[in-house]
């Protein structure tokens, strides 16, 4: 595990083909970024790319750079290797990835958050801690009186003002209809004075320095005014009739539309029912009878979209007449008629393809009448087509009229529109949509102008917005029929700016916006982007771009309407946006603006703390969250003005930026409209009297309470009270709490909305009580609305200004009995450790505030810091807010680590894991969640596991939460198990009761995030003192070794009962403990369990040959080499007919049927001897034989020793001679299923080949050992895979062994050179030389199934299924079974490769890949073999022979363990095959194991299964966690 890191890492895995442009990923400055791979691109060579700027460069978009990969462990594994960013710079980021030859493999973008800073000292202003006040530029009158008005926001505790735009402004005075944009507005410059943006710039850094406010200012790049005496000398700026020929239909009906409105300014269509003052439905169908009847079949858009027919008939006509051909190479000889639309949109002006046309009309000869015929046929289909197009230019028709009429309705008819009077030139019928620089003419005489290029480039498009659009779509561009539709919602005032793609588009345009953008950036800390959903993308981006070379630290801010978090994250990820808007307006009731509290920040109270390394989390965007919008309408007008107060509290408690308007706190009960209002705000007197229309101070409107929730709320940001809780109290009263998490202080804010007018809606008179719990410590404010009597709002003509009637009685930092709000509080309390306020309102009427500051009582509090303090051993983030003990218990005053380091890797098996089957060996059992269900196991990993899922989500909802929330049961189990064992344990156990006792006594809401920080810092704590104790392999390995390394951990361990027989009391290292049961003194040696939950205790715990298989990769590679003789030197105890036991039994319940185990046994043997550091001497130590003779009764320990070399003489010896025996108690007492021959075991080496040979068809001695077990399908007592003959992995070990005693010999460390047998009646003498080269010379003639189907040296080639392979077994009494492709033969090429011939042996492993490789496992069985089966089900019982009950279980089923001995003979034999073959071969196994590694990571096990069904399906009859399935695997890493 990683140590806690104080700086902040997050790492963001890579997927291939995962594109995350619409995934935003926020980050702070100061933070590390890390890449790494994820399972899909393990393996493959990844180079990741970013345009994020080396240290020193200059930011370019378009300039992407190669990350580095950094290898922590020195080696290549891709499991750790990750690349990185050191976060310095705001703003947005792309980066994309690529492996092989694609261009692309998948990418996204990061946005790093800017840093801002105000005051004298430069101090920072967190986001979160920003109340912004909108003021419109054009109220504040003269640059000089700006101070007194700009006082306002100051006085009342904003952070930041946002200005509209500050440039000379066009015609229509809009804020957002700028004239020109590079100037500061002459009107705030007094006659004979001329005021400038670096007079502007003064201005902003004294509020800067001074004030502590931050200034920001509108940027709009959509449009520009309709006046802009620069979009006149470059028409070529906006989208005309020149350079958007498209828009002509659509200019044609503008013109026609506008000579409507004189006509029905001028009263013309008054007799027709269409007056000039439209008043109801008869004047709409009146309107619609006009376009109907007069425009549209006047103007006929139609013909802008078809073609000439007489024209392209006589065209075509000549080319029949010349006998011209079609091009073949253009129309491919398909037939079909294709016509294109003319590009400068003429009448008639569209085109036919006139190849097209020859392919599809052919006259039958070349005569006059068959080409009259043809053109016949083409003049029809013409007449056809443009019938089509009438039809849709129809329908267009029908919307452009819709559109009309519902504008019309809006402005002229709808409650809610501006009632905008009768059809004048000046309020037209409806806005126009192009500009018309010149004197009306007739419509004809304007249609002409259509054609004179110097006119109709000045047509320009005006600006809008259309409902329900695709943002990313822009309107103006060819394609789009907005204009032509009447869709737009048109600004009249404004012209659309056409940039093209890039700047050689309209070099004009971008020079003219980036010295905009730039002088912007130069005075201002920040932008808001206006329209940004609007403004095209690639734009905004080179604009942004510019800025942030101003000002790197740029603070953005957009309002956007896409109606799509994926879409907006679009935006906020390409144009870096710091902050998205968001407004309280948009909740129609108390309850949705509670939940946007909810939305928009923070985590839940009582969350989990997050490691300072952990996933990169998608986010949702930074809100500003605003009360009301400066163009939106009045909440007055909405609601009332009493919700002013409590919907702007329930907005400051927030954990985001805030902000509001100016005029809203003035309770101005109008819009201030940003186009028509041209008075003045007030200036700020603290003494202003209440009826002073020029002036506000304290008293005016709700800026009392506001200056005390802005100063709150900047507080809350600035003491890190991240967590947030919004309680729903009733259908009015919201409770919002803000937290702090580690001086676990909050603030609850109680607030009374009153969207209802009090005075026409009957408000709820009970107030139902709350229950806060803590101690309160004061009231930090309560406030209300309250009417006074300083006359009625009466609108001003100069000031913008505020109604008198209401004003804010507050009281702010009071204590609880002083308050007018509170009727009682009462203290209750829940238990030990819940203390509990009950709190009865009087006076909580609607428009009311309270906030509370709550602290834990005095002795939760105590404790939480004893807590902390306790916990910052571990990391320093628990150092603020902890309290250091004055007496703390002994076992407290030594660090963990130390306490842990007493503890040996057998007692972390009891501490970390141990599974329930093992617990209730020892009367205990694995915790049991109400509603959820059991943990894995009973140790430490049983909770992480659940805990690693709900800590990320903070998941407190969780039935595990509300475990630890409503008890102290799972806290007492996790202590208790410990306690109660002897030594170091106990300690630990201790340890954890000590903190807990602490934990009990806080508040129950706190426990869970408190519980979970105690079991990461114990649990990592515990994984750094195993490794300590485990190889250099493993201290210095990858995450990926350390997890598997973790195996040694679960499996090897300590039972109730011993498992391994005795070893001899002369060897030193055995450890020894008073019997649980006997009371006596015995060896508690460490046993390997075979796999979890199912052979993990009892009798079935140990078996030899799984021991032996997982031994050299858990315990030998580990480290654990004194563990690891005694657990071979106990089974050598119990050779028997040159056999070890598969089953141990303890030695005494041991049945000797397997032939494998002893060959395994003696493999490790050699492991040891070889890996271990002076391990050769393991063959000299003492054995103690429970079976001196094959027959004799077991013996006591030490009444026969021999040393380990005679036990292996013996072994081999036995096999020479030949083994052959029936198992004692032969029958259904030993086995319920086995026939009676299955009882007979026999075994011995050929003479003629010297491959070990045994078995029968009704028993099976290898791991392949599943017998039958249905009497329905008739498999009972039938093995389905006897494995009889020389089974191949039997060959490669007794090779690897005899080879490894013949080198030991030579070296005068074994004394046997061979071995006396009966051969015959004689007695001959085999050496061991000898047998080891007739097996060289005997294999591949025997076992390679050659590729050619001609060698003659095969046998049978009427069996032979596969070629290139090396056969399963040889001899097997069904000979068709020597030939199935399996997974085995990978193993002796591991464990003998000088038996293989390298060619043969890599096409055989080819085949293997390509045939049985699956995710995670190898199929035991080719999937071509006629009884493949790859799912196995153990409870299934039918009629299927090969099925029934799990008869399949090696016959396709996926195993893992030898996916270990697969990948590691294809790393040996690749690197005999050369650099390439090698360097290809790595990639391939690392990809193989990324998905172990994914596996590893997300088992609650912490385990890799014994088996897959199919494909890597799960399989639910397997063991979850298997010893041979982790060792092989281990053993692969080691050998890479």
């Amino acid at each position: 595990m990683l140590p806690h890191h104080l700086k902040q890492i997050r790492v963001l895995m890579l997927n291939d083909k995962e594109n995350l442009e619409r995934t935003l990923f926020r980050l702070e400055q100061g933070f590390e970024l890390q890449f790494r791979l994820g399972p899909s691109l393990q393996g493959r060579k990844v180079t990741v790319y970013t345009n994020y700027p080396a240290e020193g460069q200059r930011f370019e978009r378009n300039k992407f750079r190669v990350l580095l990969w950094n290898y922590p462990t020195g080696k290549e594994d891709d499991s750790d290797k990750f690349c990185s960013l050191d976060l310095k710079i705001a703003g947005p980021y792309q980066y994309y990835f690529r492996h092989g030859d694609k261009e692309r493999s998948g990418g996204g973008y990061i946005v790093v958050d800017p840093v801002l800073c105000v005051g004298q000292d430069d101090h920072i202003v967190p986001l979160d801690c920003i109340t912004s006040q909108t003021f419109l530029s054009k109220c504040l009158g003269y640059l000089d009186d700006w101070t007194d008005r700009l006082r306002v926001a100051k006085e009342s505790g904003y952070t930041m003002i946002h200005f509209t735009p500050l440039q000379t402004l066009g015609e229509s005075r809009s804020c957002y209809s700028i004239a020109d944009q590079l100037t500061f507005n002459p009107e705030f410059s007094p006659l004979g004075h001329s005021h400038s943006w670096a007079d502007l710039g003064a201005l902003v850094e004294k509020m800067q320095k001074e004030w502590n406010i931050l200034c920001i200012t509108d940027v709009v790049y959509n449009h520009t005014a309709a006046n802009s005496v620069w979009i006149r000398e470059h028409p070529e700026c906006g989208y005309n009739l020149v350079n958007s020929p498209h828009l002509r239909p659509a200019w044609v009906l503008d013109r026609a539309i506008w000579h409507v409105t004189t006509r029905v300014a001028d009263g013309h269509y008054t007799i027709k029912g269409l007056p000039p003052d439209i008043t109801n439905d008869s004047h709409l169908n009146a309107i619609r009878s006009v376009l109907w009847q007069e425009v549209y079949p006047q103007i006929k858009l139609w013909e802008f979209f078809q073609v000439n027919v007489n024209r392209t008939v006589e065209q075509f006509r000549n080319l029949l007449q010349n006998g011209t051909k079609p091009n073949h190479s253009k129309t491919g000889g398909k037939k079909g008629l294709k016509t294109t639309q003319d590009p400068q949109y003429r009448r008639f002006g569209n085109t036919v393809d006139m190849d097209s046309a020859l392919e599809t009309f052919v006259p039958h000869s070349s005569s006059a009448q068959h080409i009259e015929e043809c053109c016949g046929w083409l003049r029809q289909k013409l007449n056809e087509l443009n019938e089509e197009q009438h039809h849709i230019v129809h329908q267009h028709q029908e919307q452009a009229t819709n559109c009309i009429v519902g504008n019309v309705v809006y402005e002229r008819l709808a409650k809610h529109g501006p009632k905008l009077g009768p059809v004048t030139r000046k309020n037209p019928l409806v806005t126009r949509y192009f500009t018309y620089p010149y004197k009306d003419l007739t419509l004809e005489q304007e249609m002409q102008l259509l054609d004179q290029p110097d006119q109709s480039s000045h047509f320009l498009a005006h600006n809008g917005w259309v409902m329900g659009d695709d943002p990313l779509r822009n309107f103006a561009e060819p394609g789009s029929y907005v204009y032509l539709r009447r869709e737009l919602i048109c600004w009249g005032d404004s012209v659309k700016l056409r940039y093209g793609n890039g700047p050689e588009d309209c070099p004009y345009l971008w020079a003219y916006m980036q010295k905009y953008t730039e002088i912007t950036a130069k005075y201002f800390h920040g932008v808001r982007l206006d329209n940004c959903h609007s403004t095209p993308l690639h734009v905004a981006e080179a604009m942004l771009d510019a800025a942030r070379t101003v000002r790197p630290n740029l603070y953005v801010i957009a309002e956007l309407f896409t109606g799509s978090e994926l879409i907006d994250n679009v935006f906020v990820n390409r144009l870096g946006i710091s902050s998205l808007i968001r407004e309280a307006m948009s909740a129609g009731d108390s309850h949705e603006e509670g939940r946007l509290v909810y939305r928009y920040g923070g985590e839940p109270v009582g969350a989990f703390v997050q490691p300072s390394l952990r996933p990169l989390k998608p986010s949702i965007a930074h809100a500003m969250f605003l009360d009301v919008t400066h163009d939106n309408e009045c909440p007055i007008q909405l609601r009332s003005a009493l919700d002013a107060l409590p919907s702007s509290a329930i907005v400051s408690m927030a954990c985001c930026a805030t902000g509001s308007t100016r005029g809203y706190d003035e309770l101005v009960p109008h819009q201030i409209s940003v186009v028509k209002e041209e008075r003045f705000y007030t200036k700020w007197n603290p003494s202003a009297t209440l009826t002073s229309p020029n002036e506000v101070g304290i008293q005016s409107g709700i800026i009392a309470g506001k200056l005390a929730l802005n100063k709150l709320h900047r507080e809350l940001a600035a003491q890190g009270f991240t967590q947030v809780y919004v309680d729903q109290v009733d259908a009015d009263i919201v409770a919002v709490t803000r937290h702090c998490p580690s001086t676990h202080q909050s603030v609850v804010c109680v607030c009374r909305t009153a969207f209802w007018n009090p005075n026409t809606h009957q408000y709820n008179n009970h107030v139902p009580p709350m229950f806060i719990p803590g101690e309160i410590e004061e009231v930090v404010l309560e406030a209300r609305t309250v009417e006074r009597h300083a006359g009625s709002y009466k609108k001003d003509n100069n000031y913008i200004n505020g109604m008198p009637e209401y004003s804010v009685e507050i009281k702010e930092h009071i204590l609880l009995q002083e308050s007018k709000v509170v009727k009682q509080a009462g203290v209750t309390s829940k238990g030990r450790s819940e203390f509990v306020q009950e709190i009865t309102f009087q006076k909580l009427t609607p428009g009311s505030v309270i906030a509370f500051r709550v602290s834990l009582d005095p002795r939760g509090k105590k404790l939480v810091g004893v807590l902390r303090y306790y916990l910052s051993q571990f990391s320093p983030k628990y150092k603020k807010g902890s309290i250091a003990e004055e007496n703390p218990p002994e076992v407290m005053q030594k660090p963990l680590a130390q306490l842990l380091s007493q503890l040996k890797l057998a007692d972390l098996n009891v501490l970390l894991f141990r599974c329930d089957s093992e617990e209730q060996e020892d009367g205990g059992g694995c915790y049991t969640i109400p509603g959820w269900g059991s943990l894995k196991y009973a140790g430490l990993q049983g909770l992480m596991s659940v805990l690693a899922d709900i800590r990320p989500n903070n998941d407190l909802g969780h039935p595990l939460c509300s475990n630890l929330r409503q008890g102290d049961w799972l806290i007492d189990f996790v202590s208790n198990r410990l306690i109660h064992r002897e030594g170091p344990l106990s300690q630990v156990g201790q340890w954890l009761e000590a903190m807990f006792n602490y934990l009990k006594h806080i508040p129950r809401y706190l426990i869970p995030c408190y519980f979970d920080a105690i079991l990461v810092s114990t649990y990592t704590t515990v994984l750094d003192a195993a490794y300590k104790q485990m190889s250099s392999f493993v201290q210095n390995g990858s995450t990926f070794v350390r997890h598997l390394a973790l195996g040694s951990l679960q499996m090897c361990g300590v039972g109730r009962f011993p498992a391994l027989p005795p070893l001899s009391e002369k060897l030193e290292g055995i450890p020894y403990r008073i019997s649980p049961i006997t009371g006596q003194k015995e060896q508690c040696c460490v046993s390997l369990a075979a796999g979890l939950p199912h052979f993990s205790s009892g009798i079935f715990r140990c078996w030899g040959r799984d021991t032996f298989i997982a031994l050299r990769g858990l315990m030998l590679l580990t480290g654990r080499h004194t563990e690891a003789r005694n657990i071979i030197l106990a089974f050598a105890g119990t050779l028997r007919h040159g056999l070890i036991p598969n089953l141990l039994g303890e030695g005494r319940c041991a049945r000797y049927n397997c032939r494998d185990a002893v060959w395994w046994w003696l493999q490790c043997i050699q492991d040891y001897a070889t890996h271990v550091p002076q391990g050769h001497l393991i063959i000299c130590c003492p054995v103690t034989r429970m079976y001196p003779s094959d027959d004799c009764e077991p013996c006591k320990p030490g009444e026969v020793e021999q040393p380990l070399y005679d036990v292996i003489q013996e072994a081999l010896q036995h096999h020479l001679e030949g083994i052959s025996f029936r198992e004692r108690n032969a029958g259904p007492r030993i086995d319920m299923n086995m026939r009676d021959e299955g009882f007979n075991v026999v075994a011995k080496v050929d003479p003629t080949t010297g491959f070990v040979t045994g078995g029968n068809r009704f028993n099976c001695g290898t791991w392949m050992d599943k017998m039958g077990e249905s009497d329905r399908a008739r498999n009972k007592g039938m093995p389905a895979t006897p494995r009889d003959g020389a089974a191949v992995e039997i060959v490669g070990l007794s090779k690897s062994t005899v080879r490894w005693v013949v080198e030991l010999h030579a070296k005068g460390l074994f004394p046997y050179d061979g071995a006396k047998v009966h051969r015959d009646g004689q007695e001959v003498y085999i050496s061991y030389s000898q047998w080891s080269q007739q097996i060289q010379n005997s294999f591949e003639t025997n076992f390679w199934v050659s590729a050619d189907p001609k060698d003659p040296t095969e046998k049978h080639p009427d069996l032979v299924h596969k070629r290139g392979i090396y056969k399963d077994s040889f001899g097997a009494s069904s000979p068709w079974c020597d030939y199935q492709l399996r997974p085995n033969f990978t193993i002796a090429m591991v464990v003998a490769p000088e038996l293989f011939t390298v060619e043969r042996a890599w096409h055989a492993l080819e085949v293997a890949e390509s045939k049985l490789l699956g995710p995670l496992g190898m199929k035991t069985l080719d999937p071509d073999d006629m009884v493949y089966y790859g799912v196995y089900d153990n409870a299934l019982d039918n009629d299927n022979y090969n099925l029934a009950k799990g008869f399949n279980y090696h016959q396709g089923p996926e195993w893992l363990w030898p996916v270990g001995y697969f990948l590691r003979a294809k790393l040996y034999f690749a690197k005999k095959l050369g650099e390439e073959t090698y360097t290809r071969t790595v990639t391939l196994v690392k990809n193989v194991l990324s998905h172990h590694y994914t596996h590893l990571e997300k088992s609650p096990w912490k385990g890799l299964p014994e088996l897959t069904n199919e494909n890597g399906q799960y399989c639910p009859f397997s063991c979850e966690t298997q010893a041979w399935s982790l060792a092989t695997i281990l053993e692969v890493l080691h050998d890479l």
